[in-house]
């Protein structure tokens, strides 16, 4: 009784909740998670617990309330694993599980069994991450054949935090080869599907992340974006997504493409399981002196998720800039169609919940525009990606990217990444090219601008789809129509949440996810995740995909 008295005490002390936030928290099933209804079901995975949309809400009331042991919970994730992601559907998002996970799920246990002993945020919450982040325990692949076995000695500054905040990590998951596109393709496992729609891809690079988490393999995942590949996947695998600001999150130990461009952070089912994560995330680490900006930044954002679930009125006078060049007008294209069809009606949610809606009308923000003046991945591949096998701490197979190159393992199914990877080994792509100094000073100037378009009209957010046509089908040869790359040459703050689906057809039972992006101003995250939440609360958008919801 005594233990069960400390441990809800410590859970209403770690999350700052007044009465009326536990009444939203643990009482309405939408922050909850579906698994505290679902866990006295006649057809529930376990008699006390089911991980499907399992939240850290819900892990946490059954370890709490309910007695259920972290055991119980991470072998519920892995079953699934198990029965859908190398057979069923075959999503083939998952290249490595973590042979200690029940391990430490046992240590989990024992540590809460001792008087004293005060839980992190994340205490037995089953996470996924990206294979490029570096793990102890597990290989770091990049998705390449080239780095297969690749064994770092120590953990990423971000999954060390992960680690200590409790999180039990119980796989890495698929990513495009070396996070150069978006298809999720990879040597290593190949192609991963969309859970929504198993012809279609889940977005990427981050794309095995994002259909992990959508088919409730694990409770949340990391990824990184360097262009789009936090939020694509989550546009197309109808989940909750954060880049945040450049430096608020150390990239140490992360798989390096751009220096400029690249930001890491998490991808989870509710915009609280999102903030929770990116909270534990955030901090500086030496390994990437960029992160030295983040310094004092840092904020609760959960709290802010809290907040903003229980205040809908945040919406009456919010000033949201609808960026029009990020919306294509190509009505006559059924896949443009279904984009513009979700999208207008969050707008006219926003609008019935008292947001003022204005319009952003800069045609210089065009996306291809974008990609060919100011991106400047080619010119900072080779030096990073580099640096990061020559100073390998572990065990590597490859010393840079001249070797891997020539070992010719990349994914063939794909040929936009050999073609960039071949191109970044030629000289004058580097960062001495003068071309190269000028996209950077572009870079400043782009972020003047958009810093210029905020004050113009007293913006809070920016507000667009971030896939201005469906995500694409397997086989396709690039993933067209994303609008990430504004954040990414920034490096201001986006947050992608559920706006909506497609149609139904054949393929797509319940239609496809359709994802639309906040964008802030640097550093305000906070604000953002509010925002998100209300948003998330108001509009309820997410569904779990079918192909994955039968009990294991």
């Amino acid at each position: 009784m005594a233990r069960a008295c400390i441990l809800y005490c410590w859970f209403i002390v770690c999350f700052a909740l007044s009465s009326s936030a536990r009444d939203v928290l643990e009482d309405d099933l939408y922050l909850v998670g579906t698994s505290i209804a679902l866990s006295n079901a006649p057809n529930s995975t376990t008699a006390s617990f089911d991980p499907r949309e399992a939240t850290i809400a819900s892990v946490q009331h059954a370890l709490f309330h309910q007695g259920v042991s972290c055991r119980t919970i991470v072998q519920s994730f892995l079953d699934r694993i198990e029965a859908y992601d190398k057979q069923g559907p075959y999503l083939n998002a998952v290249i490595t599980t973590n042979p200690n996970a029940l391990t430490y799920a046992d240590e989990l246990d024992q540590k809460l069994a001792e008087s004293g002993f005060v839980p992190g945020a994340l205490h037995c919450v089953p996470t996924i991450l990206k294979d490029n982040y570096d793990t102890f325990d597990m290989p770091t692949t990049g998705g390449s054949l080239s780095l297969k076995g690749a064994q770092p000695a120590v953990d990423a500054s971000a999954v060390q935090r992960i680690r200590a905040a409790g999180a039990v990590i119980i796989a890495k998951a698929n990513l495009h080869e070396f996070a150069i596109s978006g298809l999720t393709i990879s040597s290593v496992l190949g192609q991963t599907k969309n859970p929504y729609d198993l012809t279609r891809t889940p977005g990427g690079s981050s794309g095995g992340t994002g259909a992990s988490v959508a088919a409730s393999f694990a409770v949340m995942g990391t990824g990184t974006d360097t262009v789009n590949s936090i939020r694509s996947p989550t546009s197309a695998n109808s989940l909750v997504g954060i880049r945040p600001t450049r430096g608020l999150v150390s990239r140490d130990g992360i798989v390096p493409l751009s220096y400029t461009q690249d930001a890491i952070g998490p991808l989870a089912r509710t915009v609280f399981d999102a903030a929770t994560l990116l909270g534990v995330m955030a901090g500086y680490n030496p390994g990437d002196n960029v992160s030295a900006l983040g310094v004092g930044q840092y904020q609760d954002y959960a709290s802010y998720a809290l907040q903003g679930a229980r205040n809908l009125s945040l919406f009456q006078g919010l000033r949201v800039g609808v960026v029009d060049i990020l919306v294509n007008q190509t009505e006559s294209d059924p896949e443009v169609y279904q984009v513009n069809k979700v999208f207008n009606a969050t707008l006219a949610t926003l609008n019935q919940a008292g947001a003022t809606i204005l319009h952003v009308t800069d045609p210089t923000l065009d996306i291809t525009h974008l990609s060919a003046v100011f991106d400047v991945q080619i010119y900072e591949f080779r030096t990073e990606l580099d640096n990061y096998l020559q100073n390998y701490n572990g065990t590597v197979p490859a010393n840079s990217l001249d070797e891997i190159v020539s070992q010719n393992l990349y994914e063939k199914g794909d040929a936009y990444t050999g073609a960039f990877m071949r191109n970044a080994t030629v000289p004058l792509n580097n960062e001495t090219n003068p071309e190269y100094f000028t996209r950077r000073s572009g870079i400043d100037g782009l972020r003047t601008q958009l810093a210029l378009r905020f004050a113009e009209q007293n913006l809070d957010v920016m507000f667009y789809p971030h896939q201005s046509r469906l995500v694409v089908p397997i086989g396709s040869p690039t993933q067209s129509g994303r609008n990430g790359l504004v954040a990414a040459l920034t490096g201001l703050p986006a947050i992608g949440v559920p706006g909506g689906f497609s149609e139904p057809t054949d393929t797509a039972p319940i239609g496809v996810p359709v994802g639309v992006e906040f964008m802030g101003r640097p550093f305000t995250e906070a604000r953002l995740v509010e925002i998100a939440a209300a948003f998330e609360r108001l509009t309820r958008a997410r569904r779990a995909p079918l192909s994955t919801w039968e009990i294991v």
